[in-house]
């Protein structure tokens, strides 16, 4: 069972869709029961990194997240606010992160001759994998995605990063460590090529697929 983790932020009802073009069953929930059935999560996230942590600590997910991921070692895949989460911290406030990955969230920052690129970065681009991994498996030559973002993830350790792409300067658009994995961009928002992405996720363990 594939569940993704309501806490009031980013695009439930339309990851949950995607899910079932891709065949696979998932569950909205904020339930910890539920999510400690999980066979695997999926952390949305749209809006402001403490508005996001705020979300957590009150539906008191945190230690359930933490039990799963950690503990268990339940891959989760973090999307766009759900991955930034995952670090330490983030420029844009004070709260701490989940800390699942060694890192922190930055806000865009060009040089003068870059005083064209509008922040947030919003609309298609392309990813650039940098080792291999089954989220990146199967891609399609062409595959380009829905970015809406004005803050990326900066990794201290370059072996937890997939994938780059390039808006003014190299960001990190796909991580993974482990079970857990995260990506800027929005699949549910991506069409054919956020379909094939969140199949590749689900591949990872191989439950949830329908028959």
């Amino acid at each position: 069972m594939v569940v993704i983790v309501n806490y009031d932020v980013g695009n439930l009802n339309s990851i949950a869709n995607m899910l079932k073009k891709a065949g696979v069953n998932s569950v909205i929930s904020s339930d910890p029961n539920v999510i400690r059935r999980a066979d695997k999560l999926i952390l949305p996230g749209v809006g402001a990194f403490d508005a996001g942590m705020e979300k957590l600590n009150e539906r008191s997910l945190v230690p359930v997240l933490n039990e799963s991921v950690l503990e268990r070692k339940i891959p989760v895949l973090g999307l766009c606010l759900g991955m930034q989460l995952m670090t330490s911290k983030s420029a844009e406030g004070e709260l701490p992160g989940l800390g699942w990955i060694a890192g922190e969230t930055l806000r865009f920052q060009f040089e003068k001759d870059q005083a064209h690129l509008k922040v947030p970065h919003m609309g298609w681009n392309v990813i650039r994998p940098v080792r291999s991994h089954p989220l990146v498996d199967q891609l399609a030559d062409d595959a380009r995605y829905y970015f809406v973002h004005s803050y990326h993830v900066v990794c201290q350790d370059p072996s937890d990063i997939v994938a780059y792409t390039e808006y003014g300067y190299s960001i990190v658009s796909v991580i993974a460590k482990g079970n857990i994995l995260g990506a800027q961009f929005h699949p549910e928002k991506s069409h054919k090529f956020g379909l094939q992405f969140l199949k590749n996720f689900v591949k990872q363990v191989g439950d949830g697929i329908l028959e």
